[in-house]
């Protein structure tokens, strides 16, 4: 089970997760102190270098898991649309990361409606080796031929939590993956779960083990550190 947060570099983490004044380039070394994974959303802005990703293959300790969301070249500009190209220079960097590997993230645009043809035709793409979540934001897309669909290709419906984001549990891969955007019911990233929602999340997390599945929750509530101090207190729940 892995659970972690969507970023690790933020000012206001500062007192948090790191000291007052640590340069930017000493955060991760502060994150993995306390964490074994991260989604790294930088990614979706700027697609690193191939030399990024070794990097980070060769820095992060034994057993972390790097997950990365795609870019919104792919999935806000193109909206998959010919994802040759973008999938050729992802695979590239997934392999440079070796046993870091977590799971690549795919967030489709907010308006992007219901389109099988072209999700099954991406995903075909996409290697066997790179283990995918996708998190369907447009309504239209929560349907049973949709879930049956990532199911065919062994990728994980990200399961959301968050303002006006259907919260639907379920598993369509041999993992789980479960985003945490705040519990705030009317703006995103924002509020800090309370040990009640944490809870019932850390039961949830342990259903899916339990049957089997490999589990990565992230919150994304990062404003104020909360996002810090609900992994840590979800980890510490699931643990039991």
């Amino acid at each position: 089970m892995h659970i972690g947060t969507s970023g690790w570099s933020y000012d206001h983490w500062e007192h948090v997760l790191y000291p007052p004044g640590t340069p930017t380039r000493d955060r991760l070394a502060h994150y993995v102190r306390r964490f074994s994974t991260v989604e790294l959303n930088a990614s979706f802005y700027r697609w690193p270098k191939t030399a990024t990703f070794a990097g980070w293959q060769r820095r992060l300790p034994e057993g972390f898991r790097l997950t990365v969301k795609a870019p919104r070249g792919l999935t806000h500009a193109k909206r998959l649309f010919e994802p040759e190209v973008w999938v050729e220079r992802i695979a590239t960097c997934w392999h440079e990361l070796g046993d870091k590997r977590g799971v690549l993230l795919v967030q489709t645009h907010p308006a992007h409606q219901r389109d099988d043809a072209r999700l099954d035709y991406f995903l075909g793409c996409l290697p066997s080796w790179v283990p995918t979540a996708v998190e369907l934001r447009h309504p239209s897309w929560h349907d049973e031929e949709v879930f049956r669909l990532l199911e065919r290709h062994g990728a994980a419906y990200c399961v959301m939590s968050g303002a006006k984001l259907p919260c639907i549990l379920r598993a369509t891969a041999p993992f789980v993956y479960v985003r945490l955007h705040g519990p705030d019911t009317e703006h995103l990233y924002a509020g800090s779960y309370s040990d009640d929602d944490l809870c019932w999340w850390a039961d949830r997390l342990r259903e899916w083990a339990a049957a089997g599945h490999e589990v990565y929750a992230y919150f994304n509530n990062d404003g104020h550190g909360h996002a810090v101090r609900n992994a840590e207190t979800l980890r510490t729940f699931v643990r039991g």
